[in-house]
């Protein structure tokens, strides 16, 4: 039915061609968000060092939060293969700033956990995207930055049970 709403009778807001107006505004929003993201991001990788690779600040945000992984449960979250995470982890090792153990659950697997090095230069730099998120969120109220971060989680939460 071309009336406008889905199948649950929910006024979709169709606009042009039948596209959801609010879809393309979205669709809008986060291509220039993740671009300015992507561009931070190598910011501050080369923050952490010169020679990390953007995409390689991800895997340090998710060790420091959640501590030593599997190279297969940080890929599975990253959402890359396992080739891709193997070359990540082997330049994160070069640098220093994350080693191997033995999986203490199973002898045949190692954690990838972050250095002391890795720890202190990643704090540093995150304690200076935060700071900047403060300043560029002065104007907004708290409520607005909390609800912000959830939607966001609430999206990223979707794209990981994704297939």
């Amino acid at each position: 039915m071309r009336d406008g709403s889905d199948d649950n009778g929910v006024d979709g807001g169709d606009g042009v061609d039948g596209v959801d107006q609010e879809f393309l505004a979205l669709e809008r929003e986060l291509t220039v968000f993740l671009r300015r993201a992507r561009a931070s991001s190598g910011e501050m990788a080369r923050a952490v060092h010169p020679d990390l690779e953007s995409a390689a600040y991800g895997l340090l945000v998710r060790l420091a939060e959640c501590g030593a992984q599997r190279a297969t449960a940080l890929a599975g979250y990253i959402g890359v293969g396992k080739a891709t995470m193997s070359r990540q982890l082997r330049a994160l090792e070069e640098l220093g700033l994350v080693t191997r153990e033995p999986d203490p659950a199973d002898g045949r697997a190692s954690l990838i956990r972050l250095t002391d090095d890795g720890r202190e230069r990643f704090a540093t730099v995150r304690a200076a995207r935060r700071a900047q998120y403060v300043r560029k969120l002065a104007d907004w109220d708290r409520r607005e930055v909390a609800e912000l971060a959830r939607l966001l989680g609430q999206l990223n939460s979707g794209a990981e049970e994704q297939p």
